[in-house]
């Protein structure tokens, strides 16, 4: 009776031994599913993130195709006015060459008409000159304006397109910069979120000593009167000298480069009966201008009968 307690005792305990280890697996094999469960989520969210920025980039891509293919037929257009150009200067030549010829001989020519011959040929070289160095003028303003555009959005393409635009409006490369990059409401102090955005577009400017640049500010018609700003022609100068001083004093633009302007409310973008419309006429622009000496000269230089 004694021995048969004792062995069923040993069975309890067996049995009992038994169950505990069964659910100590069982616990780390749950473990173990909830860290493999856990890593799944991980990895399908980074994998949601890399298909987001992917889309994104394919976007990107795809307008700056489009910006480019507009560019391109921009410069087309040019091309053919060079052509056209350069087909009136060889009409020109081969005119020349026909005077030359009839001027081969003299002997049938008055002296009058030998001297007014050679003044018709001295005015047709002149004119010849000139179109080519207002064709290269043209050519060099061109090039000069693509690089300019292309140079400021690789430089701006981590901001969002609403806030900074870049364009050509005739000969002249304007940089529009939203309010909210720059300054806080109803200020002239320029925000720290501002600090990379001018400093890029300083490089730019730096990298392109020949051009002149103005700062322009411009405000809503939203009145406004404060201890530090008395209406919106005060606040819209202040704001582009604000400007003017980041881009002189920490970047080193140089100041005979530089030109502060104001435009308060009166050069309105867009309407300023909606919110949205005074969001986007709150804005500072910044004006890239060739020096136009040179093309001033060009002008005044032009031969009579060439204009």
């Amino acid at each position: 009776m004694s021995k048969n307690i004792f062995l069923l005792l040993g069975l309890t305990a067996l049995i009992g031994l038994s169950s505990c280890v069964s659910k100590k697996k069982f616990t780390e094999l749950q473990a173990g599913n909830e860290r493999l469960q856990l890593t799944y989520e991980e990895t399908k969210l980074r994998l949601d993130e890399c298909l987001s920025a992917s889309r994104n980039y394919q976007d990107e891509i795809r307008r700056r195709d489009v910006e480019i293919g507009a560019k391109n037929s921009e410069l087309e257009a040019k091309s053919r006015m060079v052509q056209q150009l350069e087909g009136q200067v060889d009409n020109l030549q081969r005119t020349n060459a026909g005077l030359l010829d009839r001027m081969a001989d003299l002997s049938v020519i008055s002296k009058e008409g030998a001297e007014s011959i050679k003044k018709s040929l001295e005015s047709i070289n002149a004119q010849t000159k000139y179109i080519q160095e207002l064709t290269s003028s043209i050519q060099s303003k061109d090039s000069l304006n693509l690089a300019l555009v292309m140079n400021l959005k690789r430089s701006l393409s981590d901001i969002n397109d609403q806030d900074i635009q870049v364009e050509v409006r005739g000969s002249v490369v304007y940089v529009s910069i939203a309010d909210k990059l720059l300054f806080k409401s109803g200020s002239a102090e320029i925000s720290p979120r501002a600090e990379s955005v001018l400093a890029k577009v300083a490089k730019v400017i730096n990298d392109h000593k020949e051009l002149n640049v103005m700062v322009e500010g411009h405000t809503d018609n939203v009145p406004i009167s404060n201890s530090c700003v008395a209406d919106n022609w005060d606040l819209s100068v202040k704001r582009s000298t604000a400007v003017i001083r980041v881009l002189q004093g920490r970047h080193g633009v140089a100041a005979d480069r530089l030109t502060a302007a104001g435009r308060s409310e009166f050069v309105p973008k867009t309407t300023n009966a909606t919110a949205d419309g005074r969001s986007t006429n709150r804005r500072t622009e910044i004006i890239l201008t060739p020096k136009l000496d040179q093309f001033f000269k060009l002008l005044e230089a032009a031969p009579a009968g060439g204009k």
